[in-house]
């Protein structure tokens, strides 16, 4: 149990489970709710990808600021334990996903979002282009589900997706943005400080519902 409460943690849970919710709310949408929870898990797999990449990638940074909430800092597991489990989801959710509901057009579609919160954990992150992984992956979501019943993703869907996303991005940084600055990791939000962050997501937030609203 101990090593399960370790992968889980280093999945980044909370997120994972709010992305894989919103994944079956879309999906029992267009779906039902049978095919809902299959898809719903299958993108549950595909954040443990990006959040154990994650927590790989991070370990030194991690360790450097005394997280110990981090399973990898704290010991709940090894890095050679959580490295064992990547290489093996890695196949697993790029098959289930495009095997599953979502279908290959569906399925490959989610997985470039996997591929850009990656891609955010190894570059990105310590670029001013920093919310555009974010943006894609939100944008992405809601969208290849409705791709996956051959409907094409109203414009509601993907750009207010991506405008919630990336206002995501500027509140998700916050809670370490002084560490971030301290380790050299020049993201947009660390660019331009905490109060224009808040303003930031704000705005975009604000503006994501304008256009769900409207379109």
């Amino acid at each position: 149990m101990r090593k399960v409460r370790g992968l889980l943690k280093a999945s980044h849970f909370i997120p994972s489970l709010i992305v894989s919710s919103i994944a079956f709310i879309f999906g029992a949408h267009y779906w039902w709710e049978g095919p809902a929870y299959v898809i719903a898990f299958t993108v549950f797999t595909g954040q443990l990808v990006v959040g154990w990449s994650n927590d790989l990638i991070d370990y030194a940074d991690d360790l450097k600021h005394q997280r110990f909430n981090k399973p990898l800092v704290s010991g709940l597991i090894t890095q050679k334990y959580l490295k064992s489990w990547l290489i093996f989801m890695i196949p697993f959710s790029f098959l289930a996903n495009i095997f599953g509901p979502l279908g290959i057009k569906g399925g490959a579609l989610y997985w470039l979002g996997v591929g850009f919160g990656v891609a955010y954990n190894f570059y990105f992150k310590f670029t001013f282009l920093s919310p555009l992984p974010f943006a894609v992956a939100f944008a992405i979501l809601p969208s290849c589900i409705a791709i996956s019943k051959e409907i094409t993703p109203p414009v509601w869907m993907w750009l207010g997706g991506a405008l919630l996303g990336c206002a995501a991005h500027f509140v998700n940084v916050l809670k370490d943005l002084d560490q971030d600055r301290q380790s050299d990791i020049k993201g947009l939000p660390q660019i331009v400080g905490k109060k224009a962050s808040i303003a930031i997501a704000a705005a975009l937030s604000v503006t994501a519902i304008a256009v769900i609203v409207i379109y």
